[in-house]
């Protein structure tokens, strides 16, 4: 299978957009595609309609075969539109690679690559003499693989009190980040822990009452707290952090907005290929990946590391 995602800089691009997205304007993505447009040969636009469809037109788009199909895909929405691409492109590894400019609610996936930088400046770095002594590079980054649903996971997967805010979210008249900020304080003020065991590689690290347990992936979630502060996004290992009951849950959102939490002794950190995170009660377990709530998930989860899977365009030089 031909590589179409080299460091060479891409040629052809595909500007997907989600119109209902948390701060989506049709501006937005104008100003998008006329950047794009002045760098590249081709570009496209497709604006998604319904749940899934990103995933949908992604893969479409990569079978239009040589001189046809995009090298380079720019996602402009949040976490969960990043997620549906992610999937298409993992699926079909090396044939174009990811660029993000934020367009969600908390933009988590964009704030892993680029930290804080405009989007303008990311973008112009990705088109402008990329890899070749430019401010951006092609990057290979890991997935994880939750193997009860087989999709791949971008950012990370959490469990309990982070999970729990996405539905109380739902019910909060906000919008950006502050919304996610909002829900995670009402959530965790009242939160119960579960009762949860997880385990690396075969080794049980946690196992008692659980407020959350974090797999992953980049570093932030909801844009603003750092659950994983020292992750990386390709070393071939997943990350996980669990905070356990001995960690007030109302406390977790102030201590994970600058990494508090790791000197805690009911915190513990670890790394390996495979994380399973368990609710030992036989309940569903509270789990959601990409900023999207896992409904179908039973009692426990598995997490398996995919090196190298996904080609994004990165800075030369990484950020916090």
């Amino acid at each position: 299978m031909a590589d179409n995602a080299t460091d060479q800089g891409p040629t052809r691009a595909l500007v997907l957009a989600n119109p209902a997205s948390g701060s989506h304007s049709p501006q937005l993505v104008r100003d998008v595609a006329e950047l794009c447009a002045g760098g590249l040969e081709h570009v496209d636009i497709h604006l998604t309609t319904a749940p899934g469809d990103a995933t949908v037109a992604v893969r479409r788009a990569l079978e239009g075969g040589p001189g046809r199909a995009p090298d380079l895909v720019v996602v402009v929405g949040g976490d969960g539109t990043v997620r549906e691409v992610v999937q298409a492109l993992a699926s079909v590894p090396g044939r174009a690679a990811l660029a993000v400019v934020p367009g969600g609610t908390g933009n988590s996936g964009y704030k892993m690559l680029w930290g804080e930088r405009p989007w303008t400046e990311s973008l112009k770095a990705v088109l402008t003499d990329p890899g070749a002594g430019g401010s951006a590079r092609l990057r290979r980054l890991d997935l994880a693989r939750l193997t009860e649903t087989g999709q791949c996971v971008y950012l990370g997967a959490c469990s309990g009190v982070i999970a729990d805010a996405l539905i109380r979210a739902r019910d909060i008249p906000l919008t950006g980040r502050d919304l996610y900020t909002k829900a995670f304080a009402d959530t965790a003020a009242g939160y119960v822990p579960y009762p949860g065991r997880v385990t690396v590689d075969g080794r049980v690290v946690h196992e008692g009452p659980t407020v959350l347990a974090n797999v992953g992936g980049g570093r932030y979630r909801g844009g603003r707290y750092l659950v994983l502060p020292d992750s990386l996004l390709d070393d071939g290992l997943l990350d996980v952090c669990v905070i356990g009951g001995g960690v007030p849950a109302a406390d977790v959102p102030e201590l994970t907005r600058t990494a508090a939490h790791m000197g805690l002794p009911d915190t513990v950190y670890a790394r390996g290929r495979t994380v399973t995170v368990e609710r030992t009660d036989g309940r569903r377990l509270p789990l959601e990946h990409d900023g999207e709530y896992q409904h179908g998930i039973g009692p426990s989860a598995t997490f398996e590391v995919m090196p190298g899977a996904l080609a994004v365009w990165a800075p030369a030089q990484e950020r916090p």
